[in-house]
């Protein structure tokens, strides 16, 4: 059977922490702000962690990369 690739567009957009999290940017931070309140654009520009329902999914789609 062959290796598993990497699906590289999940790799460009999550980062794998130490203790095995994964971390994402928040969307929506890119145009249409004047109607955002401060304290929202304020929570956009900060990272966020995969939820655990995702995973399981993302996991399998880095399965390729070399240091999980």
């Amino acid at each position: 059977m062959p290796k598993m690739k990497t699906h590289r567009g999940t790799k460009k957009r999550v980062k794998v922490t130490g203790s095995g999290k994964l971390v994402i940017k928040h969307s929506g931070k890119s145009h249409i702000l004047t109607k955002k309140t401060h304290k929202r654009k304020k929570r956009l520009g900060q990272d966020a962690i995969v939820p655990k329902g995702a995973e399981r999914r993302i996991k399998k789609l880095l399965a390729g990369q070399e240091g999980r």
